[in-house]
């Protein structure tokens, strides 16, 4: 029996999210920012191992500040580590201590590549962030199949637990997005043509040279070639080509008046 395919599946279909999971976690105020930094990036899967003050925690509730309620609404408890990752095929423990131990050791940048790489071949993947007196035991790391660690300060590497899963989140999320790194806000203006600049850089000539400004006449030459460089440096747009007009304009108007 044959049986349709949809008539318009999905061309990309999302990758299945990572558990983050926090390992002893000791105040609620922290578990609810570390919800929200995860919300922040789309990110819904938490586990956390044996919160210090028990679970639910009010303080976790008011700090998740609404819509990432849902995080924690959804978040699974566990007595031990070994029970949080059962049915994850790759985890990653995040720490900024040196560990004597022999695994790969990531940022979190190529750590979220490699997990999403994983992720999207089907494969459960976590990561650990520990309690936030003094992060992951080495116990907790060994469980692990490879280390994220930050490239901070030597001399302060200590991050708070929601700093550490924004970071991890911010890196799951950029990698999945197709964001440009830069974009001009035009507040509802456009950028100026091509002409409409030609035209600016004629007034300000014009202007100038009847003021004297291409001064000597042996300068005259490579002086304009330097403003109309000028000019095409400049993400110019129609209101301030605009706006420049006016003011040389003006600045006529008082010289004559």
């Amino acid at each position: 029996m044959l049986i349709d395919a949809p008539a318009n599946p999905p061309a990309n279909p999302p990758v299945p999210q990572p558990a983050f999971i926090l390992v002893r976690p000791q105040m609620g105020e922290n578990i609810g920012a570390a919800a929200r930094a995860m919300l922040n990036f789309g990110l819904t899967h938490m586990r956390m191992v044996d919160p210090r003050d028990g679970w639910p925690n009010p303080r976790a509730v008011a700090m998740a500040s609404g819509a990432a309620g849902r995080v924690l609404d959804h978040a699974g408890v566990f007595a031990t580590l070994p029970e949080a990752v059962a049915d994850c095929a790759y985890v990653f423990a995040t720490t900024a201590r040196g560990r004597d131990l022999t695994k790969p050791v990531m940022t979190p940048e190529r750590a979220m590549e490699h997990a999403r790489a994983l992720s999207a071949a089907g494969q459960k993947v976590a990561v650990l962030f520990g309690p936030e007196r003094a992060g992951l035991e080495n116990e907790d790391v060994a469980r692990a199949n490879a280390i994220i660690s930050v490239p901070v300060n030597p001399e302060f590497p200590s991050l708070n637990l929601a700093q550490a899963v924004l970071l991890c989140a911010y890196e799951w999320g950029r990698q999945g997005t197709a964001a440009a790194p830069e974009v001009l806000a035009l507040a509802g203006t456009e950028l100026a043509t091509a002409i409409e600049v030609e035209k600016l850089g004629d007034h300000f000539e014009e202007r100038l040279e009847a003021a004297g400004f291409f001064f000597p006449e042996s300068k005259a030459e490579g002086m304009k070639l330097n403003l109309r460089n000028l000019w095409s440096r400049m993400p110019l747009t129609r209101a301030d080509v605009q706006t420049l007009h006016g003011m040389l304009r003006q600045i006529l108007r008082r010289r004559d008046g």
